[in-house]
């Protein structure tokens, strides 16, 4: 494979979950300086799809059927709106902190769907790493349960962000498919097409009530970089490193988004960190990495072709 492919392909990985770590603290500051929850999310989906539809002007035309249309506006429901809306809102109420840890157990949900869904065998590896990632998730929430402020983090929004990950998981087993047919482009111009749809007449009464005034410019910054690099830029470059990287290789870039979101919190202030937060990662991290090296069920397929080979 091209060295200089895989060079791009990592550089692309890190930028994607850097602009993801930054995200939280950003995107939480400007939620406390006159923006509120369902205004962010109306903004990041509606600037979101004005961004992919622009792009898909310079880019080769794919041709979607109306019945993938119509496909594509239920996988938004979980892809994008129930996602982006839970994490936003999650974010609103907890700590930068306990959000940026808990997107990080996505693949524990994706492998409990795969199971349901696409009949993924379970083996004792995954099962275990279940385990382990829950125990750290619980802690995680506990600790916000008998938080006094939402720098230490806060019950509902920790749940929210949760249920982010949940539903994106659910996304990727349902729709599994359709999400290989297509460019990321096109996938993102039509799923955020369907958001702003679904999302606008929620957040819409919150966007007018802004007082646009008194809101500061480093504010709307704030807002920009959520819509532009938080959504737009970073949804691309992760494309850009799974297209290249195996998918143990791109799991690793998202133990950098918390390490990112930390950081930046305790430096502006907006967060802290505990001992029993500092477990709740660690046990999270362990778990996820449990799952994630556990062989998948066209590794195990694939082993057994192998052995019948070499029987015969």
């Amino acid at each position: 494979m091209n060295h200089r492919r895989i060079i791009i392909a990592h550089l692309s990985m890190l930028g994607a979950v850097v602009a993801w770590g930054l995200m939280s603290p950003i995107g939480k500051d400007a939620m406390t300086h006159g923006i509120s929850g369902f205004s962010m999310v109306g903004f990041r989906v509606f600037g979101a799809a004005i961004l992919f539809w622009i792009t898909s002007l310079f880019t080769a035309h794919e041709h979607v059927p109306v019945k993938d249309i119509f496909l594509f506006g239920a996988a938004s429901i979980f892809g994008v709106t129930c996602n982006q809306c839970l994490f936003i809102l999650g974010l609103n109420y907890t700590s930068p902190v306990n959000a940026s840890v808990i997107t990080t157990s996505m693949p524990i949900f994706a492998m409990i769907w795969a199971f349901f869904i696409l009949k993924e065998p379970i083996t004792w590896q995954k099962a275990c790493g279940i385990a382990v990632g829950c125990v750290g998730a619980v802690i995680l929430i506990l600790t916000s349960l008998h938080a006094t402020n939402s720098r230490v983090g806060d019950f509902r929004g920790d749940l929210m962000v949760l249920g982010a990950q949940l539903s994106f998981s659910l996304y990727l087993s349902l729709f599994n498919g359709l999400i290989k047919r297509y460019s990321v482009v096109t996938i993102n111009k039509w799923m955020f097409f369907w958001a702003t749809i679904y999302v606008l007449p929620i957040s819409l009464p919150d966007m007018l009530d802004i007082d646009f005034p008194t809101v500061r410019l480093s504010t709307w910054s704030e807002v920009g970089f959520v819509v532009f690099f938080g959504t737009f830029v970073s949804y691309i470059l992760m494309m850009i490193g799974q297209h290249t990287l195996r998918p143990t290789v791109v799991s690793v870039y998202n133990y950098v988004q918390p390490i990112v979101a930390v950081t930046v919190s305790l430096l502006a202030g907006i967060g802290v960190f505990t001992t029993y937060q500092a477990t709740a990662i660690l046990l999270v991290f362990i778990g996820v990495w449990m799952v994630v090296k556990s062989r998948s069920k066209r590794d195990m397929e694939a082993k057994e072709n192998v052995c019948q080979r070499e029987i015969k």
